[in-house]
């Protein structure tokens, strides 16, 4: 499509937000029509050609012609400030004028706009008949039911008008509102409504308490003035506190319309994240919130407005890291994206692992050590075990202890031993016990030193153990700085061959439930305890590894600071509903010690149930998938995926796609090997990515969980759990990976975690 640079007029043309979400779904060429009318609109909106009109009825709403059947309306807020509120057929402008709304919102004071035919529409379409115009309903007595002509309860008939428009609910909605009686025709209302009006009312019928909603959902984007001091008819004030763009030139438009969820989250933060983006806290905090909910672009968004807040320089004080290579690059390539090269410039993205291994090889540069997986290490603890005739601990409960507590941990000598903390561990040990536990690791690690091998737990250990050694020397030159008035000792410094300072301001965290103690431990002793010091998004549903912590034991205090995200506006409510009962009800943490939820977890969109089918055999279950995807012919082959629990089944799926005529592209620690094809990968490979349709393939049991794991299921229960736990985890960060539709497939026996889904499927059916 063809871009064009447009010089600066006078006129300003804005974009309302949801106005994309209907311009998007437009034939192509309607679209590129589109774009060629907003570049020309910019220049002159007064030329012939757009046969500019006011509606008949209406004292800001004005439509002009895209091409021969298409218009848009726009709200003229003044002059030749003009608001994009809509692209429709021209059949459906002048017909039925008083279904479109708009105006100032006279709580949260920002412009709204609702075409009520189209929300209409959109609850027919779910068995719900509404009115066909505008009414008002009548309010009653505070918290008893209003009338209504539905046989079922009406969702929101505890509430009178009076209370559901003093929490920001749009008031020309308030008919509709009032038939409501199924969650399908909320979420029916929730697409095309406000997305204030729709997050109060999921809000509500989450069971969440009015005055709740009242403080965390309306309170936060309430205007300061009073309601009688709110200028009703002040467009110009309205439009800086409403989500709009204003379009400056045809890239911006572009990136918005075509870069899916990440292009619409570069301008319209939601009021919500925008205010965690832009908080001032007093210490690090934490963001939470399950798949989909916009985790990852608040911590860019926050990595963008702490570099603002910067002095001016060359350094790079704020550091953006997460748990893998793949996520890194994904991150830096949003980064730009978001905030340009000069944002990047100030920043240093790096995966935690790369972290430690540069903060090692500062120390150590002449290393050759060769790097060895969980597995391999695995492996040298049972040789040990068979050299030393130690049949006391066998070698998979000393590999977790030694990665999880003494590595975990940064735990550098026997007495430190005796005291680290153990949560999570199962069973407990003695003193006596964990001596000769002990005695065991130091053999290991020697045995490790001699062959010339080291692990990456082992090396973020010792990042930590160099880190924390760093800070103490930077803690005690303050101390001698303050004895000394202030005055630095030249000597002491000179010495030292450079002026010893923290790595980092800030440090902003992605996927942080994956990271273990000793890279907290790291990245703690990296920046300063201060103000805005360390940000952190996770979601310990979604951990894949076996790194459990407690934030606040390794000086990463979050108690007070802490947040929830709740709407999904990734995946539909369909594939959401399933995703949350593969996890079975299990238990699970929030980084600190305490129970996380997904509570009030829900999305805003709407899509066709995930399906699920099983084949005899492995061979017969890679013709379901080839049939899959042709049944998906229109959507762009690099906008599907398949994963699979191994990578031999990557493999053996990636020969019979192309012997199909279909194209793969594996995915790899550096990502997909091509641009084009479907992606294929391991479940670990797809953390942080999404797709439009996503078959999840060899969900069978001893597959997802490996038959391995119940193994422990008599000689360490405890482990047992943890292993279902995260197994459980890795088959829901899969599900939530697709964004409009889900296959899930399986030969012979399916896994354990879908029994939930197939006897859903077996009742309905």
């Amino acid at each position: 499509m063809t871009v064009h640079s447009t010089p600066r007029t006078g006129v300003t043309l804005r974009l309302l937000d949801k106005a994309d979400k209907e311009i998007v779904k437009l034939d192509r060429a309607v679209l590129g029509a589109f774009y060629k009318f907003q570049h020309d609109f910019r220049r002159n909106p007064h030329a012939g050609g757009f046969d500019l009109k006011q509606l008949e009825g209406h004292d800001r709403l004005w439509s002009a012609r895209v091409n021969r059947e298409w218009r848009a309306l726009m709200i003229r807020l003044s002059g030749d400030d003009w608001l994009l509120v809509a692209v429709k057929h021209r059949g459906h402008v002048h017909k039925n004028l008083e279904r479109f709304n708009y105006g100032i919102n006279h709580i949260t004071g920002a412009i709204e706009y609702v075409d009520l035919q189209v929300v209409e529409e959109s609850l027919l379409r779910r068995g719900l008949t509404a009115p066909t115009t505008p009414a008002s309903s009548p309010s009653a007595p505070s918290g008893q039911p209003v009338e209504t002509q539905s046989d079922e309860e009406p969702l929101f008939g505890a509430y009178t008008d009076q209370q559901l428009v003093d929490l920001g609910v749009t008031q020309p909605l308030l008919p509709i509102v009032r038939k409501l009686t199924t969650d399908d025709e909320l979420l029916g209302l929730a697409e095309y409504a406000p997305r204030h009006t729709g997050e109060v009312l999921l809000r509500l019928r989450d069971g969440v308490p009015y005055e709740e909603v009242m403080e965390q959902v309306t309170a936060p984007v309430a205007v300061a003035e009073p309601e009688q001091n709110l200028d009703s008819d002040d467009w110009q004030a309205a439009v800086d506190r409403s989500q709009t763009v204003v379009i400056t030139d045809d890239e911006s438009l572009q990136s918005i319309l075509e870069e899916g969820d990440f292009g619409r989250w570069k301008v319209f933060l939601h009021p919500t994240q925008e205010k965690l983006v832009r908080r001032r806290y007093s210490g690090p905090a934490r963001v939470g919130g399950g798949p989909g909910t916009g985790k990852t672009i608040v911590a860019l968004h926050r990595v963008r407005h702490l570099v603002r807040q910067l002095p001016p320089g060359h350094t790079k004080p704020v550091l953006l890291t997460t748990f893998n290579r793949n996520l890194a690059a994904e991150l830096r390539a949003r980064l730009l994206s978001l905030g340009g090269p000069d944002v990047l410039a100030r920043v240093d993205i790096a995966h935690v692992d790369q972290l430690a291994t540069r903060i090692v090889s500062e120390a150590d540069p002449g290393n050759t050590k060769r790097r060895i997986d969980d597995a391999a290490a695995l492996r040298e603890w049972r040789e040990l075990l068979v050299e030393t005739g130690q049949t006391r601990w066998n070698a998979e409960f000393l590999s977790d202890e030694w990665n999880q507590v003494i590595l975990g941990q940064a735990v550098s000598n026997r007495s430190d031993y005796f005291t680290a903390r153990r949560a999570g561990r199962g069973r407990s040990v003695t003193r006596s016990e964990r001596a000769g536990i002990w005695q065991l690791a130091e053999r290991f690690a020697q045995r490790l030193e001699t062959k010339g091998l080291e692990t990456h737990r082992q090396i973020a250990e010792r990042a930590a153990r160099l880190e924390m050694a760093r800070k103490t020397r930077i803690d005690q030159r303050a101390e001698t700085r303050e004895e000394r008035g202030g005055l630095d000792n030249l000597h002491a410094e000179a010495g030292s061959g450079a002026w010893l300072r923290y790595r980092y301001r800030h440090i902003v965290v992605d996927e942080a439930q994956d990271l273990s103690a000793a890279h907290w431990k790291m990245l703690r002793a990296m920046v300063p305890s201060d103000a805005d010091d360390i940000f952190l998004v996770g979601d310990t549903h979604q951990r894949i590894y076996d790194n459990q912590v407690t934030l606040g034991s390794l000086g990463v205090h979050i108690r007070g600071r802490s947040s929830r995200l709740t709407l999904s506006y990734r995946t539909t409510r369909e594939i959401l509903r399933d995703a949350i009962r593969v996890l079975g009800g299990s238990d699970y943490d929030d980084l600190d010690g305490d129970a996380d939820t997904l509570a009030g977890y829900r999305s805003v969109l709407h899509g066709t149930e995930p399906s699920l089918h099983g084949a005899p055999s492995w061979d017969k279950e890679m013709d379901l998938v080839v049939e899959q995807l042709r049944a998906w012919h229109d959507v762009p082959r690099e906008s599907t995926a398949i994963c699979v629990p191994t990578n031999e089944m990557v493999t053996k799926l990636a020969d019979r796609l192309a012997r199909a005529g279909i194209t793969p592209s594996e995915i790899t620690q550096d990502g997909p090997r091509g641009d084009h094809g479907v992606h294929i990968g391991t479940m670990y490979r797809f953390k942080g990515l999404e797709y439009r349709c996503l078959i999840i393939a060899g969900a069978s049991d001893g597959l997802v969980p490996r038959a391995s794991v119940d193994a422990w299921e008599q000689t360490d229960p405890s482990r047992h759990q943890r292993e279902l736990h995260r197994a459980r985890s890795l088959l829901f960060v899969a599900a939530t990976r697709a964004r409009d539709a889900l296959a899930i497939t399986w030969h012979g026996e399916p896994s354990r975690f879908l029994k939930p889904l197939l006897g859903d499927r077996a009742a309905s059916g």
